[in-house]
């Protein structure tokens, strides 16, 4: 029997972190969420890039709680808007928006543009709690339709047409979206060398020491 090891996704959003489970799951892997967790102290998302601000989220995750993280910081530029949202899409519309505000937010501010190219860009950064880690990053192409369709996905997937299945991300299901977006790109190019990452990740785990206990 093939060691498993513990890895916590460094979020609290239930769509992410089914898709990751869902592409691990032939993989030695206990995949949790920091929800699966009391409650810890938030991390700022001051980086001024996306792979600043995964491993910060990874980083912080893996040390307070003891297990190698994985976070991602992904998000959406519209060339149109000059690059936004971009490392502020998931507080586009304002800290606790949902995502229907903000996808409304930004289908106002695309109003009588007719440039509509966005693409969505993802940096995972996976770490161990003594400080090293992993980085990979991906991004996929796609344009900002005028109006919401389909009910499945997270975030701005509603808005956001992919031209080659034609249909919005909200519309793929999670098997089909896993295999074009993003962060299935990048998780992707975990998985193909997956079972070296286990190995780094066991390599760079603090190791325990033990104490033998004396009667005196």
């Amino acid at each position: 029997m093939r060691e498993v090891t513990t890895l916590v996704i460094a979020t609290k959003n239930k769509g992410k972190t089914a898709e990751i489970r869902n592409l691990l799951k032939d993989f030695p892997v206990n995949i949790m969420s920091i929800a699966d967790f009391g409650p810890i102290p938030p991390v700022e998302e001051n980086g001024t890039t996306f792979d600043e601000n995964a491993y910060k989220k990874a980083s912080f995750t893996s040390r307070v709680l003891g297990f190698p993280a994985l976070a991602d910081d992904s998000g959406l530029i519209v060339d149109a808007l000059g690059g936004a949202p971009g490392v502020y899409s998931a507080r586009y519309a304002g800290e606790k928006a949902s995502d229907d505000e903000r996808c409304a937010k930004l289908l106002q501010e695309m109003e009588g543009k007719t440039d509509r190219k966005a693409a969505f860009e993802c940096v995972i950064s996976i770490a161990v709690p003594t400080g090293p880690a992993l980085t990979y990053e991906a991004r996929c192409e796609g344009l900002i339709v005028e109006k919401p369709a389909g009910s499945n996905g997270f975030g701005y997937d509603p808005i956001f047409y992919y031209p080659p299945l034609n249909k919005t991300f909200a519309e793929l299901t999670i098997e089909e979206k896993s295999k074009v977006s993003h962060r299935g790109k990048a998780l992707g190019e975990i998985i193909s060398e997956f079972d070296n990452l286990l190995t780094w990740i066991r390599q760079n785990l603090p190791v325990q020491e033990k104490f033998l206990c004396e009667n005196k």
